[in-house]
């Protein structure tokens, strides 16, 4: 306990939450978690801007930009009402168990966050500061199950936690822990679950998803294997995986079942060997486009989007071009791009020749370009052909939402929310695809 915060409330009054989920879909998976388990024991949620009791922040310290958006959601909390008990938990804070701001009460790093009630009934009945740091890297897979996404059509299930791959620029492995699995059959009951709940569509998340079942007698192929069987659930899709998990096993499911969408999101991360040999990815170009072309022998028209990160050190205009043109070559469907982001402790953040600021900005924007490029290039291969698209939304006159393989449609006429639909694609207006 690092102090005392007094803070005068009718203990029979039940009280509101606003919660601020930022960084990835492993959040967001934490997040709902706790929302749902607040729900249970009398919590009223309530909009992250409105005045509440309780403000948690779900925290990401993936850059420095996720770190100014963390500490920027913190003091927004406290200023919002300074007798809130304020929470912040998750990636920042367990980087970052330095920080301090008077008003924050709660800091949780990535453990613990199952007990979100128990913290918060202790902190109410001694109104303690609590601070719960952790030594050495995190072993144990937190259980959390979640059988409903209120708003959405398409369901998250984080199956797996950690990381052991320490890329020289990537803190994650540090504030995330040892690569963990969900049970087996775990998995297969809660997506049976949220299938049996309505969900046509569930997307398989972790820090490291493709490395689920290394502490397991299962593999990851094991796993898709089952799922793919359930019945009533008609798209299963891997929020990202590496190129070194797509193994022979992953690729005879992805050959053998429709169920699984075609879609991938397979990070590169740089277009030249020399700066994947200084990230410390585990391949070289070549290794990389030999997978890409045997995942394109089985589905020939797979939408891959990757991740790349522009300005890492050493990285000289020369090996920019050719991450341009690498990226040309493989015709990802969708390029997400990141600029270097240096962080305390990695092994990056001791190397030499670093690219200044102004140059990542300019490379990151001519790199979005292409990504725009190759999007609808991607596209128009779709034209006049019909699709299915799970509806998401009603918009000014569409129905909107995505097809299997990440399309994103525009549908004339009303069509119901979480119904799949047929339509055919007639034209582009980036970024939507319009259909009828």
């Amino acid at each position: 306990m690092i102090g005392i915060k007094n803070i005068k409330r009718d203990s029979d009054k039940m009280r509101s939450v606003g919660v601020m989920t930022l960084g990835c879909k492993v959040n967001t998976y934490e997040s709902e978690f706790v929302i749902n388990k607040l729900k249970e024991n009398g919590y009223v949620i309530k909009d992250f801007d409105d005045i509440c009791d309780v403000y948690i922040i779900n925290t990401c310290t993936v850059t420095n930009n996720s770190d100014s958006k963390s500490r920027k959601m913190i003091r927004q909390a406290i200023k919002k009402n300074p007798n809130a008990c304020v929470v912040a938990m998750g990636c920042f804070i367990a980087a970052n168990f330095d920080y301090h701001e008077d008003g924050l009460d709660i800091m949780i790093g990535n453990k613990d966050k199952s007990r979100i009630v128990e913290l918060l009934d202790e902190y109410f009945k001694n109104k303690d500061v609590m601070k719960l740091e952790y030594t050495g890297r995190i072993k144990q897979f937190e259980d959390m199950y979640i059988d409903t996404f209120p708003g959405r059509t398409r369901a998250f299930v984080k199956i797996q936690d950690g990381c052991d791959n320490f890329c020289s620029y990537c803190i994650i492995p540090f504030v995330r822990g040892k690569c963990r699995s969900k049970d087996f059959n775990e998995v297969i009951k809660e997506v049976k679950d949220l299938v049996k709940n309505g969900y046509k569509e569930v997307v398989l998340t972790g820090i490291h998803t493709g490395s689920y079942g290394v502490d397991l007698d299962y593999s990851f192929a094991d796993l898709l294997r089952e799922l793919v069987k359930i019945e009533g659930l008609e798209r299963l899709r891997i929020s990202s995986i590496e190129a070194t998990e797509l193994n022979s096993d992953v690729l005879d499911v992805l050959r053998n079942s429709n169920v699984l969408v075609d879609h991938l999101h397979i990070p590169i991360q740089a277009g030249s060997d020399e700066i994947l040999k200084a990230m410390n990815r585990k391949y070289d170009l070549d290794y990389f486009f030999k997978k890409i072309e045997e995942i394109r022998s089985i589905r020939p028209e797979i939408a891959i989007s990757t991740d790349v990160i522009v300005g890492f050190p050493g990285e000289s205009n020369e090996l920019f071009l050719k991450t341009i043109d690498t990226c040309r070559k493989l015709e990802f469907s969708k390029l997400h791009v990141f600029p270097y982001s240096e962080r305390r402790g990695t092994a990056s953040s001791r190397m030499d020749n670093k690219i200044d600021q102004a140059t990542k900005k300019q490379r990151s924007r001519e790199l979005v370009e292409v990504s725009c490029e190759l999007e609808i290039n991607y596209m128009k291969k779709f034209i006049g052909r019909e699709v299915s698209v799970l509806v998401e939304e009603y918009k000014d006159g569409y129905s909107i939402g995505h097809t299997g393989n990440y399309l994103h449609v525009k549908i004339k006429g009303e069509y119901p929310h979480n119904s799949i639909v047929k339509c055919r694609i007639n034209s582009l207006e980036y970024p939507f695809c319009i259909a009828e």
